[in-house]
């Protein structure tokens, strides 16, 4: 890693901290000065800041916390992730740093891409659409769902290359072929999102059943690109990012090779992130001299609470939500499970005696849906629920 970066990150965040409240009683609270940063061991004298932190944060002083090192006028589009938190994204062409993603899988002029993430609160549609447009290909805007639909588009406009789910990806394979044949199928490159369990697996089937590369990127809406693959193992860092893998509870680094929790700095302090949390786990396939990483393996899981269902991270702060808006309800649990190669989240409810059911059922799945962004599969009603019963189980794996 260049001292080069960390001259940056002093300068930067020392100008940061003059603007952004929050920022500054971060660096005073822990007695850091960030003036004084030419190392990765100094950097890491400040202790890793939680996404749960920066949403309790942004609660009690909204939208940014305190945290938006410029000024409003400045922001271009701001993004609601679930909890919700705000995101501020300044203007700023290739998707974040996706373009490098496009580059290594040689996409260009004369591809047409259908990108079938979605356009609207979070980020992914958005910043995948400006990495196609800074590749020079062409981008055709399908967003989610609408299978009919964009079966025909990619059947009919000769598409090369689609951007989606993996489990989106199958469906809509799967119906372009059945349904136009084989000849209609020009697909050669596929970005997909990443899952849990044998996704890697998944891939190599995808690449053997329909002929075409897949490719992926490790990226958070906090951050924007983290890593992406180049055709090596695992992902290759993004040059503007400085990433460590440290313990989930002492926020200490940890050893090459050990897994722990990624942890993130970026260059640029508009939007402060240093020595962010990201909550997922992976370890270091390649370090620098300094210790941190230069190459990540696949991300491993959560290192805290909140399960990840259909590409969305659900956090337990949901379910609590679920229960203040359900009349009559008195506890919920939610379990994410995964049945024939799908997610599902069914709850548990229970309700006051003589609580109307079917509103409390249309309130529960409402005020889920509004703080996930997902549906929920069932409604279940039950007598009791154990007083120590976690209000999120991760039930995928079993």
């Amino acid at each position: 890693m260049s001292i080069d970066i960390y001259q940056d990150i002093a300068t930067a965040y020392t100008a940061a901290a003059k603007k952004a409240p929050g920022l500054k009683a971060r660096f005073e609270a822990a007695g850091f000065d960030p003036g004084k940063v030419s190392s990765l061991a100094e950097l890491s004298r400040l202790p890793v800041m939680k996404k749960e932190e920066l949403l309790k944060l942004q609660r009690e002083n909204p939208p940014f916390g305190g945290f938006l090192a410029a000024d409003l006028k400045e922001i271009a589009r701001i993004y609601v992730s679930p909890g919700p938190i705000f995101e501020p994204a300044l203007p700023g062409g290739g998707g974040h740093g996706l373009d490098l993603l496009f580059k290594a899988a040689g996409i260009g002029a004369g591809d047409i891409i259908l990108n079938t993430w979605m356009y609207h609160l979070v980020p992914a549609g958005l910043l995948f659409d400006e990495a196609a447009q800074a590749s020079g290909a062409t981008i055709i805007p399908g967003g989610v769902g609408n299978t009919e639909l964009q079966a025909q588009i990619v059947a009919e406009t000769g598409v090369t290359c689609i951007c989606a789910s993996t489990a989106f990806f199958l469906t809509l394979a799967a119906r372009v072929i059945e349904t136009y044949g084989r000849s209609a199928w020009n697909v050669k490159t596929a970005f997909l999102g990443g899952e849990m369990g044998d996704w890697m697996a998944k891939r190599r089937r995808i690449e053997a059943d329909y002929g075409v590369s897949t490719w992926a990127a490790y990226a958070t809406a906090d951050l924007g690109l983290v890593a992406y693959e180049d055709s090596g193992e695992g992902y290759v860092i993004h040059p503007d990012r400085v990433v460590q893998i440290c313990d989930p509870v002492s926020g200490d680094q940890l050893p090459h090779g050990k897994t722990g929790e990624v942890v993130v700095t970026a260059r640029d302090a508009t939007w402060p992130m240093i020595r962010f949390g990201t909550g997922d786990s992976a370890f270091a396939l390649e370090s620098n001299h300094d210790g941190s990483v230069r190459r990540l393996s696949a991300i491993q899981g959560r290192v805290g609470e909140a399960v990840k269902v259909r590409e969305i991270f659900v956090y337990p702060r949901v379910i609590e939500e679920v229960v203040i808006a359900t009349p009559g309800a008195i506890a919920a649990q939610a379990v994410a499970a995964r049945e024939n190669d799908r997610d599902l989240v069914r709850i548990s409810i229970v309700l006051q005696e003589n609580a109307d059911r079917a509103n409390a059922e249309a309130a529960a799945k409402n005020a889920f849906e509004l703080h996930a962004r997902l549906r929920v599969h069932e409604i279940i009603f039950v007598d009791e629920l154990p007083a120590d019963a976690p209000l999120l189980v991760n039930d995928k794996d079993s």
